[in-house]
Order: C-alpha cells, then sequence, then structure tokens
C-alpha cells in the first residue's frame, strides 16, 4: 500500500511552510498554476487540488482573474469549548426543519442526495431484470444473513483496489449505510454510555445516539481536515467514551477530508484506549479529483475500524442497499442484523452486484464526480456573489455539499433557523446549522447541496437567500 501523501498535498504543505514562516506574507500572490506547473513538473490539476486545499483552510484566497493570494492572518481561534457527556435531543428539531411544511420545494438546497438524474436509472432497471433473472431459488434463503455473496465478492473487490484485504464475509450488507450505522452503534453501547461524534457533524448519528439513550461528547471538527485528535485526546481521558463515530472523508455537513496521517493517527489513538471506531464513509467513492482516499479503516491492525458504504448516494438511492466490514465484530453485527430485520433488499442486492460485474459503475462515477465537481463550484462562486460580505464558504475537495458561515453582524449573529423559515415559505430549502449539534450550536451557518445541476432557478433561489440575509435585522 502506497502511504506517501499525494502531490497536491505536498505542495500545499509546502506553501503552508513559506506562509508560516513569514517568507509569504498577507497579500502576496502566489506563483501562477502555469508557473507552478513548470516549477514542479506536475499537472495543473495537482496545482489547483493544491490551492483549493490551502483555500479550504484559510490561508490563501482567490481573486476573480487574479490568482491567489495569502490571505490576511486570521485571529488566534479559541479554545474548543470543554463540554461534559450530554443527552442528546434533535429528532424532533431534525423532523420539523427537514419538513417542507406543505410548501412546494423548486430549489432543494437542503436535500441530502443529489439529483436523482445524476444516476444511470436506465442501466439499473436492466441490471434489476437481468440480476433477478438469474437468482437461484435456494439463495434467497440460505444467503439471507449476510445478504448476496456476488454483492459482497463485489465490494470486497473495490477494498482491494485500495490496496485492502476485506473478506467477504468480514461484510454484512444492510438496508442502506444508515442500518449498518445504527446496529454497529447498539452493539458496541448500552443506555448512559457516552460516545465520541464530531461537531459540526451528521445529524443522524445525533438522531441514533438519542434513541440509544446515549451522551454525546463533541469533538471540535474543521471543515478542512475533520475531528481534532489533541480535543479527542483530552475527552477520551476525561469521559471514557465506548465508542466513537466520524466521517473521515468528506464529511456531512462540512466535506472535510482528514489527511492520511492524521487518519493513522486517529486510529491508534483509539486503538490505544481500546475504543472501536464507527466510520461513516458513504461519501468517499466521490473525489473531485484523483482516487478514492483510503479510509481510517485501512491504518487498523486489530479489526476495531467498523467501514460503513452505501450505494445511496453514488449509484442508486431508492434501492437502500449499504454494508458494514466490521472487523471482529463481523460475527455480532450479523447476528445483531438477523434479529431486527434478518436481510435487505435481495432484489435490489441482485440489480447492483449485477451492475458492479458488468463494469459500467466506474465510469458512471468518472461522470458523476465530474458533475458533482462543477456544480459545487457554481453553488459556491453564486454564495460568495450574492450572500453578504465577509461569508465564508467551505472548499471540499470531494461530495457535494458546501457549508456557509454568515459574516458576524452589529447586535450578534445571523440566525440560519429563520433563515429556513423564511425561505421554505418562498420554495427554498436549506439545512440550519444547529441540526448538526447536539448543544444547538452553528447558529450563524448552514449548508448548501450541491448534487443538483446548476440552472438559472437555482441561481436566482442563492441570490435569494443573499437577500433574506441581508433582510435580518440586529
Amino acid at each position: 500500500m502506497n502511504e506517501a501523501a499525494p502531490r497536491y498535498r505536498q505542495l500545499a504543505d509546502d506553501i503552508a511552510g513559506l506562509i508560516g514562516s513569514g517568507a509569504l506574507r498577507p497579500g502576496d500572490r502566489l506563483p501562477s498554476v502555469r508557473q507552478t506547473q513548470a516549477s514542479r513538473d506536475c499537472s495543473a490539476a495537482t496545482v489547483f487540488q493544491a490551492y483549493h486545499l490551502l483555500e479550504s483552510r484559510g490561508l490563501v484566497r482567490a481573486a476573480e482573474r487574479s490568482g491567489y493570494f495569502v490571505a490576511p492572518a486570521a485571529p488566534p481561534p479559541s479554545a474548543p469549548r470543554e463540554r461534559a457527556p450530554q443527552p442528546v435531543a434533535v429528532s424532533e428539531m431534525v423532523f420539523q426543519l427537514l419538513g417542507t411544511g406543505g410548501h412546494e420545494i423548486h430549489a432543494p438546497l437542503g436535500s441530502a442526495f443529489p439529483c436523482p438524474s445524476l444516476f444511470p436509472l436506465d442501466g439499473l432497471r436492466r441490471a434489476l431484470t437481468a440480476g433477478n433473472r438469474r437468482i437461484v431459488p435456494a439463495e434467497l434463503t440460505q444467503q439471507l444473513p449476510g445478504g448476496h455473496a456476488g454483492l459482497r465478492r463485489q465490494i470486497a473487490l473495490r477494498y482491494l483496489r485500495l490496496g485492502m484485504s476485506i473478506a467477504p464475509d468480514e461484510i454484512v450488507l444492510t438496508d442502506g449505510a444508515l442500518e449498518g450505522l445504527n446496529l454497529s452503534l447498539q452493539l458496541l453501547t448500552r443506555p448512559g454510555d457516552t460516545v465520541l461524534i464530531e461537531s459540526p457533524g451528521f445529524y443522524a448519528a445525533l438522531q441514533a445516539l438519542e434513541r440509544l439513550g446515549l451522551r454525546a461528547v463533541e469533538v471540535p471538527a474543521t471543515p478542512a481536515e475533520g475531528a481534532d485528535l489533541d480535543s479527542m485526546a483530552t475527552a477520551i481521558a476525561r469521559h471514557a467514551p465506548k465508542a466513537c463515530w466520524l466521517m473521515t472523508s468528506f464529511s456531512n455537513p462540512t466535506g472535510s477530508l482528514m489527511p492520511p496521517e492524521k487518519k493513522r493517527a486517529l486510529v491508534a489513538l483509539l486503538e490505544r484506549h481500546g475504543i472501536p471506531l464507527i466510520e461513516d464513509d458513504v461519501y468517499a467513492e466521490l473525489p473531485h479529483e484523483g482516487a478514492p482516499p483510503l479510509p481510517a479503516k485501512a491504518y487498523s491492525t486489530r479489526g476495531e475500524v467498523l467501514h460503513a458504504g452505501s450505494f445511496s448516494k453514488t449509484l442508486a438511492p431508492g434501492y437502500r442497499v449499504g454494508w458494514v466490514a466490521a472487523g471482529r465484530f463481523a460475527s455480532a453485527l450479523l447476528r445483531a442484523k438477523l434479529s431486527q430485520s434478518l436481510s435487505g433488499s435481495w432484489p435490489a442486492q441482485a440489480a447492483i452486484a449485477h451492475y458492479l460485474a458488468g463494469g459500467d459503475y466506474d465510469r458512471h462515477l468518472r461522470a458523476l464526480r465530474r458533475a458533482l465537481a462543477e456544480q459545487q463550484r457554481a453553488l459556491r462562486a453564486a454564495v460568495l456573489q450574492h450572500f453578504p460580505a465577509g461569508t465564508r464558504v467551505t472548499r471540499p475537495l470531494g461530495g457535494y455539499f458546501v457549508w456557509v458561515e454568515m459574516p458576524v453582524r452589529t447586535g450578534g449573529g445571523h440566525d440560519s433557523l429563520a433563515l429556513h423559515r423564511a425561505a421554505l415559505a418562498e420554495g427554498i430549502s436549506l439545512a440550519p446549522g444547529p441540526l448538526f449539534s447536539a448543544g444547538g450550536d452553528f447558529r450563524a451557518c448552514l449548508r448548501l447541496n450541491g448534487g443538483q445541476p446548476w440552472t438559472p432557478a437555482l441561481a436566482r433561489a442563492v441570490a435569494r437567500l443573499g437577500e433574506l440575509i441581508r433582510s435580518q435585522t440586529a
């Protein structure tokens, strides 16, 4: 397995070092993409990825038609707020805020899924017919416990392409990744236990903790590189958590990507304390450039990472087919699946197995990645154009979400909950920041979905959001 940092990250780290040393100062213009290509003997894509990563870290800024400049020095970050483990009560807010309230939505910027038109629906229909034509009747009961054997083999082959050896028997097929994640959490904890989660983090993780009577220990996470490991180490020492649930690649909501060396350190920290990691990795197949990043599971030596994936964000949302490569917990997770729902949809599993075996999946993924990258860029540019000056927008290297932080204003921050209500009345959805925190934080933030094809209607919706933000009074 090649563990060297990719070239774009090496370039970004070199430039970050020059900024940190003072060799490059605020306002200095970075060398052009063409100049850096020549001096580094690399592709334009490598340079763009490096500059985008630096921008996501807040070290540089892009100026239209002028290039990239060192950003003004940011104030030192305040120390992460220490919180005791707390019960979670977010489900009612999630149900209320993600509903449409009877409004017809014409700009689904709050959706969690890409647009269905981006998926190969005709190919899936053919695969559904062909895959089920080949079903052997005896398989319908013999293979129920772990799921369709052919699909588990195909998933194992995809791990192998990353340099990971995962046996098909370690893979438990589930009704979407969410069932697998919930089963994993239920397997590892008892009511009253504490669980490490990132903040901001996926609201479904918070709902799972609430349902199981667990307490959340929120670990601060940055939009560039995810959970802060120093804060995590402190939380482990003080609160003795029983499990950790993280998104390490293109997270929801911020799009953060934990670097390989940080994933290794994360696994080492957790394994040192005997804390299993539930790795929610449903966006890993959606990098904008290059190969999918290695998951944290690749660095585990003890089988204590339960790696959850899904085809819902990349191929077939309605089929609800996910999986968990559960390491040493595979047998226990299989029993939990049996006791809860016995098996997922056999026709759906057979269809996806047939589609993957046919070789069209990677061709589809290449087209999907290009589309999502273009749509996300268009959305981000529109936010920066129409939202008030000082708005901060993440620039993820994969997935399709952007995380928006509205600027500080006199008298207090902007309110994404009020913005949500006003936008919904006009047929525009968004995901307000408090959805992504057990403590209701991030009120001045919101998540927007770049998974929709960019249209004039969406551009007008973003412009309207900017007007609504400006109309908020102190």
